[in-house]
């Protein structure tokens, strides 16, 4: 598993999050300014002197962005030693004198209601009714270890709550640490293109055989995977050929970087937010919802 900053134990602040749970993707620096403001400048060097930053350091204090709360504005800082670099969002005062880490809710709206709205399903892989009380999206890798943990518990929950929950499946393959996540989400995309039930099947045969998966035999196992179960492989190959599963697949990833994802799997439920494969919180989630919908409930959704 990808490991954060070597200095992350460092950081009070926790400025780097270890991802303990999930397989983390690369982030990308904000882009710097021309010339840093004051702000800017103040902010970089207060976090130079609090982390003992060298000149080894790149610490980026991107644009000063407005936010709905008067006096307070957000940027994005970003530190990057060697090859390793995290992101992360801050508030500052308009005048400079306070910093703070955290996330800014508006408490007059659904928290859940915008990761809803942003989450684009149509043509992904679907299994369960339309009509299930509970929506888990799971944006995941084929090769990352802790979708395979994910893929596991879903399969042993998934028969536990039948007609009540339904699974989407987003790709997010993280190509720079998996050398072989998009072969296998482009046979995911054409065992769904000739027929959308037999993605489930491609799905649990590459997890289940994920550890005797290389990037050296992995479009032979995607041909043989997609031979048991049930698939057409001449059509198969055909479709790998194309590039409508690659532009599926790269508009799944622009739809999760939409949705501020970072880290597979991460999956919403009902629209809440969680990253990683623990079983206890997926199904704390899963009866709250369940929960809520019965009927006198005071929150109960219309």
């Amino acid at each position: 598993m990808k490991t954060s900053l070597c200095v992350s134990a460092l950081l009070t602040l926790s400025f780097f999050s270890s991802p303990v749970r999930a397989q983390q993707s690369p982030a990308a620096a904000p882009a710097a300014t021309a010339v840093a403001s004051p702000i800017q400048k103040s902010l970089e060097a207060y976090l130079r002197n609090l982390y003992a930053f060298g000149p080894e350091v790149l610490v980026t204090v991107g644009p000063l962005k407005e936010t709905p709360i008067a006096g307070l504005m957000a940027t994005d800082i970003a530190v990057k030693i060697g090859e390793d670099k995290q992101v992360v969002q801050f508030y500052v005062s308009t005048d400079g004198k306070y910093l703070f880490r955290g996330d800014l809710s508006d408490l007059t709206k659904d928290p859940l209601a915008e990761a809803r709205a942003k989450i684009q399903t149509k043509d992904a892989p679907v299994l369960g009714p339309a009509n299930a009380p509970v929506t888990l999206v799971e944006f995941s890798d084929f090769e990352c270890p802790v979708c395979h943990n994910l893929h596991d518990v879903l399969r042993n929950l998934l028969p536990t709550y039948g007609q009540q929950m339904r699974v989407i499946f987003k790709d997010f393959p993280i190509e720079q640490i998996h050398p072989w996540a998009r072969t296998a989400a482009l046979a995911g995309r054409c065992a769904y293109q000739q027929d959308p039930q037999a993605f489930w099947k491609m799905y649990d045969q590459i997890y289940d055989h994920q550890e005797i998966i290389s990037a050296g035999n992995a479009y032979d196992k995607m041909l043989d995977y997609a031979g048991q179960s049930g698939l057409n492989t001449d059509n198969f190959k055909a479709c790998l050929a194309t590039l409508e599963p690659g532009a599926a697949i790269d508009a799944s990833r622009a739809n999760g970087e939409e949705l501020e994802v970072n880290s597979t799997p991460t999956i919403f439920i009902n629209g809440r937010r969680l990253v990683g494969a623990d079983a206890r919180l997926i199904e704390q989630s899963i009866q709250y919802e369940l929960a809520r919908r019965k009927p006198g409930k005071p929150n109960e959704k219309k």
